[in-house]
């Protein structure tokens, strides 16, 4: 039986004997990479992790087993607080998959290693600077108390970054635009003005963001919200 005591060995262990490799073929319909895959859903490894609860150091042996299922896991147990900048340096270096990233970026916000984003940001390799604008929307829809000034500060950067192509960058610059135009109206304008202003880019990546995020702000219900 699994439990807080329970060593990395034996979570890997564990986890191979839930492994679907039916869900493996499914997960890789969805752009999820599969190399390292037992087919194991997210929910399922979150229940796993309720069980086993918070352990950093053994959340940095699961990472090491480059398995997708044991580096989630460790996601979800590492302890935000004890999180370093290093350490978060050191999994970005491995990262492949987007949804790897996406759940990375949320530990990375509740760790607050913003520094991170414009590092990430600055990063040519497509997950890495696909971690920044997540982090960004995670920042944006987590982060009830944070300042408007922090987010709108990464404004610069969804602009700087709009005219990437790749799929999982423009895909996350678009989130991220879309996640601070909608946290209040003093975020709002600053959003929708830029979303316009990219609309209108001779870009075809930057317009595809700038018309995207310009259509889902300027909506009535999200309006009528804000207000």
């Amino acid at each position: 039986m699994i439990g807080p005591s329970s060593e990395a060995a034996e979570l890997i262990a564990h986890l191979e004997t839930l492994r679907s490799e039916e869900n493996v073929a499914g997960m890789a319909r969805f752009g999820i990479v599969t190399d390292r895959a037992l087919g194991i859903s997210n929910p399922d490894i979150k229940a796993v992790a309720r069980l086993v609860k918070k352990d950093h150091v053994r959340a940095m042996q699961l990472w090491r087993s480059d398995i997708r299922e044991a580096r989630l896991l460790a996601l979800y147990t590492a302890e935000p607080k004890r999180l370093t900048t290093e350490e978060a340096r050191n999994w970005a270096n491995d990262f492949n998959s987007w949804e790897i990233v996406d759940c990375a970026a949320d530990l990375f916000v509740e760790a607050r290693l913003d520094e991170l984003i414009w590092d990430f940001a600055a990063d040519d390799r497509e997950f890495i600077r696909r971690t920044a604008f997540a982090m960004i929307a995670g920042a944006a829809v987590h982060r009830k108390k944070e300042s408007d000034a922090t987010l709108l500060a990464w404004m610069p950067l969804i602009e700087a970054h709009a005219g990437d192509p790749r799929n999982f960058v423009r895909k996350a610059v678009s989130w991220a635009l879309r996640s601070i135009g909608k946290r209040n109206l003093a975020c709002h304008t600053p959003a929708l003005a830029l979303a316009k202003i990219l609309a209108e880019s001779p870009d075809k990546t930057a317009r595809w963001i700038g018309k995207d995020a310009a259509r889902e702000l300027a909506g009535e219900k999200l309006l009528a919200r804000l207000r």
